[in-house]
């Protein structure tokens, strides 16, 4: 059986697991607090169950009421992993078409930079520092 993280909710939850180990409640109430809507248990427990049946997440016990805490195993956050890169390469994906480069040391952009008018064109940079030390090797050239 392959655990499938098809939605926010499943991701949310691997992501605090992640982070560290957490009681079903501390997981559906953060989850709640982070998509703004109401999570309900159903949404939680069977993944959570689908993540021990895989050896993803092992389940202690804690206090006079033996609350349930689920940890992540070594396995868990290789899995976890690869889903943070998934996620990573959509974000990626997402952003690039809106990423510049500084024209002086390359480095990309996503928002704001620093753009200055050279030789009538507008160049952009990461920052000043970058466009004071363009400038300085573009006035050295002869062109």
């Amino acid at each position: 059986m392959e655990v499938k993280v098809d939605n926010l909710v499943k991701f949310y939850s691997l992501i605090l697991l992640f982070e560290g180990p957490k009681h079903g409640y501390d997981l559906i109430k953060t989850v709640e607090k982070k998509m703004g809507r109401k999570v309900s248990a159903s949404q939680i427990y069977p993944f959570l169950a689908k993540l021990q049946k895989e050896n993803y997440i092992k389940i202690k016990s804690e206090g006079k009421r033996e609350k349930k805490i689920y940890v992540l195993t070594s396995l868990g956050k290789k899995f976890c992993q690869t889903m943070l890169s998934r996620f990573g390469d959509l974000v990626e994906l997402a952003i690039e078409p809106n990423l510049s480069k500084c024209a002086h040391c390359g480095c990309e952009i996503f928002k704001g930079g620093y753009k200055e008018k050279i030789k009538g064109k507008e160049t952009v940079f990461c920052c000043s520092h970058c466009a004071d030390s363009f400038k300085k090797n573009f006035s050295g050239h002869k062109h």
